[in-house]
């Protein structure tokens, strides 16, 4: 996501409801958390204006970009588990190997997504990265048959037949595969499935802290490399050296501060509220890609774009009317063991709502 794939189970995807004991706000009954709303447009906000940022930062390769991201987000992620008294959630993990597997594919998920999405924005292909993120919710509902085996409502399976159309419109007005689209559509799909797995028992800033722990060691040796070979940017002579320096240093609280705004707005908000949200951030970066880089728009690519929008509309009627009953979304214990006994289908619901 936008590059918000760190919130992630990420992002761009519904979160599950916020867990027993957690306060959702002031909002009153049937109403829409204030506070939980202004977290939540903040966070997509952040996320949908990333292109402009990294575009300061075109001097670097994504890779380098991606490695000082890592290292950064790590920094800012143990900083924040100190202050929060947290650290004791994050030598857990540690000590827990299956758990510690899993956050690990998780993090070369979200370093893959990460490396595409620098790239696609810095190359001029700010629309493909958010059309990735627009098609994410039809790659999550595919996952769900492939890897969860659920079964889909007649709509979805309407909504996944014009989505995989648009894919082909948009392909044949390319002249090849849209392969930055696909790829951050795919990372971020498969990531939200990792986190799925893993997210009712891991917070959200212990486990970005694990997944750049992962990365560190590669992120570190990459950039020492860089520096002995003189290729890398970070301290290189120039007028603008400090500022880059420090564009570099921010791409670590820029990574963790929406993610933890995320958290915080998805325990406050009802899935539907955050579920409509998650397409400002797409929506953005298509007019960052069109309106200030100037990227071209043929007609083929508007038709695709426009059978993906219809696609999204069908699967969020479609979330609409299969929505948790208040109650149970509210409480969030539905993620609890009474769920767990129902022949294992509330896995696959969970992640099918995700993409509504």
């Amino acid at each position: 996501m936008t590059d918000h794939s760190a919130a992630h189970g990420a992002v761009a995807a519904v979160p599950a409801a916020a867990p027993p004991g957690v306060p959702r706000g002031t909002a009153s009954p049937g109403g829409t958390d204030r506070v939980g709303l202004a977290l939540g447009l903040t966070c997509y906000l952040l996320w949908g204006t990333f292109p402009l940022y990294f575009r300061l930062l075109d001097q670097a390769s994504a890779t380098e970009i991606v490695a000082h991201r890592a290292v950064w987000s790590l920094g800012f992620c143990l900083l924040a588990l100190v202050l929060t008294r947290s650290m004791r959630a994050f030598g857990a993990v540690l000590r827990r190997p299956a758990m510690l597997a899993q956050l690990a594919v998780a993090a070369v998920l979200v370093a893959s997504n990460w490396l595409v999405y620098v790239y696609g924005v810095n190359s001029g292909h700010t629309v493909d990265a958010a059309l990735g993120y627009f098609i994410n919710p039809l790659v999550t509902v595919l996952l769900a048959v492939l890897v969860l085996r659920e079964r889909l409502r007649p709509l979805q399976w309407v909504a996944s037949g014009i989505g995989a159309a648009a894919f082909v419109v948009i392909a044949v007005g390319y002249g090849e595969l849209p392969w930055i689209a696909l790829t951050l559509a795919v990372t971020f799909g498969l990531y939200g499935l990792v986190k799925n797995r893993v997210g009712r028992t891991v917070g959200a800033l212990p486990g970005l802290a694990v997944e750049t722990a992962v990365l560190f060691p590669v992120a570190v040796g990459y950039l020492l490399w860089l520096g002995a070979a003189g290729a890398g940017t970070f301290g290189a002579a120039g007028p603008d050296r400090v500022s880059h320096m420090l564009l570099l240093l921010a791409t670590g609280p820029l990574t963790a501060v929406p993610l933890l705004l995320f958290g915080a707005a998805a325990r406050r908000l009802p899935l539907s509220v955050v579920g409509m949200l998650q397409y400002l951030t797409p929506v953005l970066q298509l007019l960052v890609g069109v309106l200030v880089f100037r990227e071209p728009m043929p007609p083929e690519r508007w038709a695709g774009f426009v059978l993906v929008w219809v696609a999204i509309a069908l699967l969020t009627l479609d979330g609409w009317r299969h929505r948790p009953s208040g109650r149970s979304g509210r409480s969030g214990r539905s993620g609890r063991s009474g769920r767990s006994g129902r022949s294992g289908r509330s896995g696959r619901s969970t992640l099918t709502r995700r993409a509504s």
